[in-house]
């Protein structure tokens, strides 16, 4: 059964292999909606290192404006070379910042999860990647990235610079509320990552945690270190259900998990408030990995990272989850039929049996094919989807 609702969504190509990766997404997104029997109304921005060469500055009031007002926003990467000069007054990634501050965006949500077929594209043992399937989420408005600052001064030998690190307990309380909500609805754990023993910050952290427990009788708490927990995402990253912890901290780690996948270019992400829209949480989707210009334009780039972000934008914020299901499970069988993009192809000759080495292109086209495939079996959407 369908229906002809209309969905706006905002796409920022953004830098390097950004407008690669949204092309790619965009086009997965317009298939799936189609056989689903909606529509997407597109609102293209120029933001970042683009914005600056348009503009003069990474972002204008009225492209946060135009994010606002869209049911969801869909990101590909900012920055990049031409604009890493870190004394510049203008840089790319403050879009980012100001994304997020005038979006209300104070959770990132980064799910982590290993396709069987690719378990060999990991540093890690194979033994180690059974059953992994976490979820971080990182606070991402608060902390040492919004602190107050003094950039380095003095003579050289005796340069000194500070970065404050403060949160209140109101930044804290609401990204641990919508962490333990979401393993409730999991498998009943969350780990909270502080560095408790040390930092101020971290035992007020931990104090709110307790508290906010308290309604989340059914959930199943751990506290754990932030350097702990480094160690523990490589020995034994199965042993972790949901991970909410601070800024910095979030950043660290959810790097660090993504080397479980295989790929930078296989992750997605979300950036959550707590603002409804009329079809579900407003946000902006994203791959995890950079702007790489080094291969930007070249038909080189992994887009499944941004697919999967285009998946949870579906879930999350249009409420389709027919429709995330589908393109999942695309993803998933254009890897069982064994097409990979460069950084998913095998380092070793005689593992390339039977694989299809492919850029941007070709493998946006293979999942779009199997968009069909997979919705005319049902029980394979649904195998994938779990």
């Amino acid at each position: 059964m369908t229906d002809r609702s209309t969905y706006t969504l905002a796409a920022i190509p953004g830098d390097g292999v950004g407008p690669d990766v949204v092309a790619a997404a965009r086009e997965v997104l317009d298939v799936v909606a189609a056989a689903e029997g909606f529509t997407i109304g597109w609102t293209e921005l120029i933001v970042g290192g683009a914005a600056i060469d348009a503009y003069g500055v990474p972002i204008r009031p009225e492209d946060v404006e135009a994010c606002r007002v869209a049911d969801a926003v869909l990101l590909g990467a900012a920055g990049g070379p031409k604009w890493d000069d870190p004394t510049s007054r203008v840089r790319p990634e403050q879009a980012l910042f100001v994304l997020r501050g005038g979006l209300g965006l104070f959770a990132n949500l980064r799910p982590v999860t290993i396709h069987p077929t690719l378990v060999d594209a990991s540093p890690l043992r194979p033994e180690l990647l059974d059953g992994v399937d976490l979820l971080i989420v990182r606070e991402l408005t608060g902390g040492l990235y919004f602190g107050a600052r003094t950039e380095a001064t003095g003579a050289p030998g005796e340069r000194s610079a500070s970065d404050t690190l403060a949160y209140d307990e109101h930044e804290i309380a609401r990204v641990v509320r919508l962490a333990f909500e979401l393993a409730a609805g999991r498998r009943g754990r969350l780990t909270s990552v502080d560095k408790a023993n040390v930092l101020a910050t971290s035992r007020l952290w931990r104090r709110v945690v307790e508290e906010v427990a308290g309604d989340f009788p059914a959930v199943r708490l751990d506290h754990r270190l932030v350097d702990a927990c480094a160690m523990q995402l490589v020995k034994a990253p199965a042993s972790f259900d949901v991970l909410v912890t601070e800024n910095l901290f979030g950043d660290i780690l959810s790097d660090e998990a993504s080397v479980l996948a295989g790929s930078l270019g296989m992750l997605p992400s979300a950036s959550v408030g707590d603002r409804r829209t009329a079809h579900g949480l407003h946000g902006l989707y994203e791959p995890i990995h950079g702007s790489a210009p080094d291969i930007a334009g070249r038909d080189l780039a992994n887009p499944i990272g941004t697919i999967l972000s285009a998946a949870m934008l579906l879930r999350w914020s249009l409420g389709r989850l027919a429709a995330a299901e589908a393109v999942e499970a695309a993803v998933g069988r254009a890897l069982d039929d064994g097409y990979r993009t460069a950084d998913l192809w095998p380092s070793n000759p005689a593992s390339t049996e039977g694989l299809h080495r492919v850029g941007t292109i070709d493998m946006t086209r293979a999942i779009v094919e199997r968009i069909a495939i997979v919705r005319a079996v049902p029980e394979a959407v649904t195998a994938r989807a779990s």
